[in-house]
């Protein structure tokens, strides 16, 4: 600078300047000399080509008026540059002929004499408008990039190799439990996984024969949340090279819960389906062997009791008959039940209030025997819960789930008759408890099959439960085994209240 400055003392004659023409010349950027009170003493031919003009035209005119529309007074650079004796930088934006807004980075460098002083200053003007255009398309892409990222309904996290987390949306904040901020003071991503489960998934993304170079293909793998609790989530991952090396890895990932929720929901919807149409084709079947059965049957009951009124006392052969017409009851109380569950009528149906139903069924027990050792519980609600079904139907399913309770109890325990209506009000709720040994993990899915039964050959047909699933169903209601365990077996039978 100093040299320049020289250089320009030396070569001023009668007020004309004859600048090196080929140093000034061979500046890439187009430039001006100006004196500190913003005349214009020379400008390089890139200058003079650029704006279309002759050094005549613009030596001796103020910077100020060339650039009158670009370089307002209260913006102007110069008075920096004159007082601290230091070059400023100013950027400006022009609008060119064809109507678009042009950038320029206007430079101001100033060459000092001998004393430190400020004799002339260096204008360079340079196009930055590629520059500016790519930072703006940048800073758009940028700001797209965000709200995309923000904008997924799927959770996406990136962390650098280190699992310290850059990146994370709303969607992954609302699984995880944490802001951004919190994320990046309190956890790395290996604490988003349970023990083991972050290596053996850099494990794969490394192998290259299971889902490609850095890539972990989409798989159901469980997330800690910050309460601590396991979320099923489908995740896809993939590590970000730069050439062969690793830079970071993402993460994208569906909370499963309510997808699992409904598959479950599904799963129990189609099992009643099937089990529906298992006992409909069932009771078609039980229907057509009640009747065939029913008829040789009350012909063997009538006949065997005519001839045990006419043998004599003592007669040998009485016992044997009796036999014979019990186990023809027996196999009568057998059609019975394959009749009832058959359901051949539609239920008649009336508003009950299910408490009183309740009651009314423990009542009709006839054997008050069965009570002896039995300690009945009963907790009715005070709510009025009415219910549209059909009475003796329901009673006849009350007073089945009463019984196998207390055969469970093998005719000692407590027997808790629970009513309540459900939290949105909607259902009446009826609990059959007991405590007996409870119901096998094996057996619960059994439980309604008909002719299905665990008790003792001779002491159960398999159609009691069978036959009271198809009569809660046909009024309705749903009748499931709520829990059971080693401490005893509760049913749980619901019904829309009305």
């Amino acid at each position: 600078m100093a040299e320049i400055g020289r250089l320009a003392c030396a070569t001023e004659h009668n007020g004309e300047f004859d600048w090196n023409v080929r140093v000034f010349d061979t500046l890439s950027f187009p430039t001006l000399i100006l004196k500190p009170d913003k005349t214009i003493l020379s400008a390089n031919i890139n200058f003079l080509k650029k704006y279309g003009v002759s050094k005549e035209q613009v030596v001796g005119k103020s910077c100020h008026d060339f650039f009158f529309d670009t370089c307002p007074l209260d913006g102007c650079p110069l008075p920096a540059v004159l007082e601290s004796g230091e070059g400023q930088t100013v950027l400006r934006r022009v609008e060119a002929e064809n109507g678009e807004d042009r950038w320029e980075d206007r430079v101001f460098s100033p060459i000092l004499d001998e004393e430190g002083q400020v004799r002339y200053i260096i204008e360079s003007i340079r196009d930055v408008t590629r520059i500016k255009t790519m930072e703006k398309e940048l800073s758009e892409l940028r700001g797209f990039l965000e709200k995309a990222i923000q904008g997924s309904t799927s959770a996406i996290l990136a962390a650098d190799m280190r699992g310290h987390i850059l990146v994370m949306n709303r969607a992954a904040e609302e699984i995880i439990g944490y802001t951004l901020e919190e994320a990046r003071q309190k956890i790395n991503t290996v604490n988003l996984h349970p023990p083991g489960q972050a290596e053996e998934i850099m494990r794969t993304m490394r192998n290259s024969q299971v889902g490609g170079k850095g890539r972990f293909p989409c798989t159901r793998v469980d997330i800690v949340n910050s309460r601590g609790e396991l979320i099923p989530v489908e995740l896809s991952a993939a590590i970000i090279y730069e050439g062969d090396e690793e830079l970071a890895t993402m993460g994208i990932f569906n909370d499963l819960r309510e997808k699992l929720a409904q598959e479950e929901r599904m799963r129990q919807v189609m099992e009643r389906v099937a089990q529906a149409e298992k006992m409909a084709s069932l009771g078609r079947l039980a229907a057509g062997v009640a009747h065939e059965i029913n008829n040789p049957l009350t012909g063997i009951l009538l006949y065997a009791n005519l001839v045990l009124e006419n043998m004599e006392e003592g007669d040998p052969r009485k016992d044997d008959l009796r036999y014979v017409i019990e186990d023809a009851n027996r196999c009568r109380e057998i059609v019975r039940n394959l009749l009832a569950y058959s359901r051949q009528t539609l239920p008649d149906k009336e508003t009950l209030e299910l408490n009183d139903l309740v009651a009314q069924s423990l009542r009709l027990i006839r054997d008050q025997s069965l009570f002896m050792r039995i300690e009945v519980v009963k907790e009715f609600s005070d709510d009025w819960m009415s219910i549209h079904a059909d009475k003796n139907q329901l009673t006849q399913v009350f007073i089945n789930l009463i019984i196998n309770a207390i055969d469970a109890m093998e005719r000692e325990g407590t027997l808790t008759l629970r009513t309540y209506l459900s939290p949105d009000g909607q259902e009446a709720c009826l609990e059959v408890s007991d405590t007996g040994c409870g119901i096998s993990e094996e057996n619960v899915p059994k439980i309604f099959d008909p002719f299905f039964t665990t008790k003792e050959v001779g002491k159960g047909t398999g159609l009691g439960l069978s036959t009271a699933y198809g009569i809660v169903r046909d009024n309705g209601g749903v009748i499931k085994v709520k829990n059971t365990g080693q401490t005893g077996t509760t049913f749980l039978v619901t019904f829309p209240a009305v």
